[in-house]
């Protein structure tokens, strides 16, 4: 099992920048995808971004594009998300999500297949 928790939430005026890490407890967390999924008031949960257990493949969600980046350290089990140029439109509270992969180049997309998430951090951004 693995235990998330994220931090680096906050209030950003827009075209600003925030920096989400998320720490993931254990000694396996080289074997877990991970990804970072979002979701506003009133919507669902929306994918963002997806990194492979080896940190070699990525994945954006059309979105965030260009905007955002997905990293990860398995020395240090975390996996970061780099959010500049921030939109007003890209206030929601955001997690971190763990799939266990068999995969170490593949990325996971579908919500559905991840099986350990956070508690979520809220990033809000001013217009």
């Amino acid at each position: 099992q693995v235990q998330l928790v994220e931090s680096g939430g906050g209030l950003v005026q827009g075209g600003g920048s925030l920096r989400l890490s998320c720490a993931a407890s254990g000694r396996t967390f080289s074997t877990y995808a991970m990804g970072w999924f979002r979701q506003a008031p009133g919507k669902e949960r929306e994918f963002v971004a997806a990194i492979s257990r080896s940190g070699g493949s990525t994945y954006d969600a059309d979105s965030v594009k260009g905007r955002f980046t997905i990293s990860r350290d398995n020395a240090k089990n975390t996996v970061s998300l780099q959010m500049n140029s921030l939109k007003p439109e890209d206030t929601a509270v955001y997690y971190c999500a763990a799939a266990a992969s068999l995969l170490p180049g593949g990325v996971v997309v579908r919500d559905s297949q991840y099986g350990y998430w956070g508690q979520g951090t809220q990033v809000t951004v001013s217009s």
